[in-house]
């Protein structure tokens, strides 16, 4: 079996209920992807539209596509996770890089066709609706930066 290495980059993005909301007032991103129909962080290919992207030009142009929203980076350090799948005759090992990031404009509505859906939630149900055992570990260390 053919082993093909990829890189994507992403992000976790809050926007506060309120402008006065206190820091633990904070609704979260989801988008359930339209053909495994997980529910999922955004994130995508690093360098699929511009080889010489940057991981974190990757990362919010991914939460503008899939999320439908754009949004800033206000954390530096990636959290950083891996896990893999078969594809095909393939087995994918995929490093992923999510950004913290901050809600500025736009609708979750907006997003594009790789999604069928993108929300904002509450905390509890951001652990209750991701799919996959690697994005709510993502959420849980998000959530340790106490931002």
């Amino acid at each position: 079996m053919k082993v093909v290495n990829q890189l994507s980059a992403g992000g976790i993005v809050y926007k506060k209920k309120r402008k006065s909301s206190p820091e633990n007032e904070k609704l979260w991103l989801i988008c359930q992807h339209s053909q495994h129909k997980g529910w999922v962080f955004p994130k995508g290919l690093v360098g699929d539209h511009n080889l010489n992207e940057a991981v974190e030009q990757a990362a919010l142009r991914e939460v503008q596509e899939e999320g439908g929203v754009e949004a800033k980076i206000v954390h530096p350090q990636p959290i950083i996770t891996n896990y893999q799948f078969k594809w095909k005759d393939q087995l994918i090992k995929k490093t992923v890089h999510y950004f913290l990031m901050e809600y500025i404009s736009g609708d979750p509505k907006d997003h594009d066709w790789e999604m069928t859906d993108a929300k904002f939630v509450n905390e509890d149900q951001v652990r209750k609706t991701l799919s996959y055992e690697s994005d709510r570990e993502a959420f849980g260390k998000v959530l340790e930066l106490k931002i």
